[in-house]
């Protein structure tokens, strides 16, 4: 009988496959307190909270993020922070792996690879480079275009419809970002479309991720520590080519690379990770919707970045697409079984 394979060796090697498998899915599983804790599992309420507890924490740390590296990109050329930022999370993400007693061998390496140019050397690179003459919070904003990005390509390549609300949140973020990018002032139009074309690298990326997972088993934190040592390596090379002389090592630009690399990298992926784990899509997309309007009232304060009046309100339109969005995937979350939330793009965030 069908019924009684799970009670011979091959259900028992499946049963045990897919014990290992939903211990992977969360890098905490691996530590050995975790191991130790396997006979008490979180109950859900309490993954709940836990989850909305990382979002509550990781939202401040990304929004504050875009200041952080703006102050430090006063005392370091763009590509030359962009670089030491990633080599030196990758190298953090690396020590996690041993930590967790993980395989150090890259997992489906032509995905990796792709997803490290797009991700790392791409996303990052440029947004570094639109930041270091633009606003921390329109280049925040402009960034978190991605999403909509990431709704057409899979619309395009991956045959995944969009629905009446996706069109609304597409057509307004459309909006927002032709009055953030305002082309008709052709001076300091270069930062606006270095950003723009980071979202869209960022979005590719996430398209990217979503075929591997599609196809083959892929370790999450493995596959993100090594798209970064793969997207570092282009991003160091150009930096050594082209920087004439290294960062001003002064308190402030010291005080901005360690917030990147400890905060903003190591500790907020761990943070998004742990949300995704615990939520379903659209309660965690909230703390994604969090992230820009942070780091325009965190520039406002501190930078004194006051956006204008047209600025604001594209601002407010592309806001209004992704609450859109959240919305729409919450409700959706609340028809359909758990289970489904699995199928839904979640890219994977430096």
């Amino acid at each position: 009988m069908k019924e009684s394979t799970s009670s011979s060796p091959a259900g028992s090697r499946a049963a045990a496959t897919g014990h290992n498998e939903r211990r992977m899915a969360d890098p905490l599983d691996e530590s050995p307190s975790a191991r130790r804790a396997v006979g008490a599992p979180v109950s859900p309420e309490r993954g709940r909270d836990l989850g909305i507890l990382a979002l509550a924490v990781l939202a401040p740390v990304w929004g504050y993020g875009w200041v952080a590296t703006k102050v430090g990109l006063d005392y370091s050329r763009p590509l030359t922070f962009a670089a030491l930022r990633v080599a030196l999370s990758a190298t953090c993400l690396l020590a996690v792996l041993v930590l967790t007693r993980r395989p150090l061998r890259p997992p489906v390496i032509g995905y990796t690879i792709v997803i490290g140019l797009l991700q790392t050397t791409a996303f990052t690179g440029l947004v570094m480079w639109a930041l270091s003459s633009a606003g921390a919070g329109k280049i925040a904003v402009l960034t978190y275009t991605m999403p909509f990005w990431l709704l057409l390509l899979a619309w395009a390549f991956l045959g995944e419809r969009l629905r009446g609300a996706q069109w609304l949140a597409v057509g307004l973020a459309f909006a927002g970002l032709v009055l953030v990018v305002s082309p008709w002032h052709i001076h300091g139009l270069l930062p606006s479309v270095l950003t723009v074309a980071g979202g869209l690298a960022w979005a590719a990326s996430a398209l990217v991720v979503k075929l591997a997972h599609r196809r083959h088993e892929v370790d999450v934190l493995s596959l993100t520590t090594w798209q970064m040592v793969f997207g570092a390596l282009p991003l160091l090379a150009v930096a050594a080519l082209t920087a004439h002389h290294g960062p001003d090592w002064t308190p402030a630009f010291v005080a901005s690379l360690t917030y990147n690399v400890l905060l903003a990298n190591a500790l907020a992926w761990f943070l998004w990770l742990y949300a995704l784990r615990r939520l379903s899509a659209g309660p965690a997309g909230l703390g994604t919707l969090a992230i820009p309007v942070i780091g325009v009232l965190a520039a406002w304060l501190q930078l004194g970045e006051r956006p204008g009046a047209v600025e604001g309100a594209g601002m407010a339109l592309i806001v209004g697409g992704l609450a859109l969005l959240v919305w729409r995937g919450i409700a959706q979350g609340r028809r359909q079984p758990a289970a489904d939330d699995d199928l839904t793009v979640q890219p994977v965030v430096d």
